[in-house]
């Protein structure tokens, strides 16, 4: 857990899933085209099933979310990189995406890949870059809802 102070109140940086609350995470995917149908028993399930969350809770409230599959040697995706609507361009998700890339158990990871549509430029500049060989098995469209 790491503290961060803003103007009216602090930002908390999470490394555990159990700081985040599988209804709260529900109120983030509201905001995204791809995550407004998962259900509370999806999010639950996914939670259990993530190797690494990262989590941002301003006022008791959670603003930013992102998570990591890994095997804690050779490679790590992350994915869900959400930041409420309320607390974006403030670089808060370039301070959560740096938080979860220096985290101990994944600094020394020699590749980090992420899928996403909407944040290539942010991703861009966080460091990530178009890998030839990527090859990806989609057996549902990545962005329903």
């Amino acid at each position: 857990m790491r503290h961060e102070t803003g103007q009216a109140a602090e930002y908390i940086f999470y490394d555990s899933k159990l700081a985040v609350k599988p209804g709260e995470l529900q109120d983030l995917y509201r905001f995204t085209h791809w995550g407004r149908s998962r259900t509370l028993e999806q999010i639950d399930r996914m939670l259990i099933g993530s190797d690494l969350c990262f989590s941002v809770k301003r006022d008791e409230r959670l603003v930013a979310f992102c998570r990591m599959l890994t095997d804690f040697v050779f490679r790590a995706t992350i994915w869900d990189i959400l930041v409420h609507p309320d607390h974006q361009g403030q670089g808060l998700g370039t301070r959560l995406i740096t938080y979860a890339l220096k985290h101990p158990a994944v600094k020394d990871i020699p590749i980090i890949t992420s899928y996403s549509s909407d944040l290539v430029p942010f991703l861009k500049r966080q460091g990530f870059g178009y890998s030839e060989g990527l090859v990806v098995l989609q057996r549902v469209p990545i962005e329903y809802s």
